[in-house]
């Protein structure tokens, strides 16, 4: 018998979100789902300490328009370069350099991970899935106001 080995995109662990009916579904996916991209992308949308080196909104990118999960590369995969564009991850980096990688990796990503980034980036991703908040995703991973679990 075959294995189902499909982790979802974080796209689509976030559009569930979206849906749950009550605070407690909505950690307890965001706790099914505990991965390194995951908690990154929330800290980037929601830690007020965290702050974009990046211009607020969209940049002007191709969008990916192969179907989610072919032909691109994986938020999940792309995630231990997303320092690179936040205030003191990179700081070297000079700023066309960043918009260039930036706009790059979301040309790679699915069109909806790609938001996910943009949203991210513009702490604007409690917008987009209704539902998400500070809150509920500090309970999911025991985070405290600093966003970080001072117990692990």
């Amino acid at each position: 018998m075959a294995v189902n080995t499909y982790a979802p995109l974080l796209s689509e662990i976030l559009t569930k979100i979206h849906g749950a009916k009550t605070k407690a579904q909505k950690v307890k996916i965001l706790k099914e789902n505990n991965t390194l991209a995951m908690r990154q992308i929330l800290i980037w949308a929601f830690d007020p300490n965290v702050e974009s080196a990046l211009p607020e909104g969209a940049p002007p990118y191709i969008e990916n328009d192969a179907p989610a999960g072919t032909e691109h590369t994986r938020l999940d995969q792309e995630a231990d370069k997303l320092y690179r564009f936040v205030k003191g991850g990179q700081d070297s980096l000079q700023s066309m350099k960043r918009e260039t990688l930036f706009v790059q990796m979301l040309e790679g990503l699915s069109q909806g991970e790609a938001e996910v980034v943009v949203a991210a980036k513009d702490k604007k991703l409690h917008q987009v899935y209704k539902g998400l908040s500070a809150v509920v995703v500090r309970e999911a991973f025991e985070w405290n106001e600093e966003f970080y679990n001072p117990n692990k």
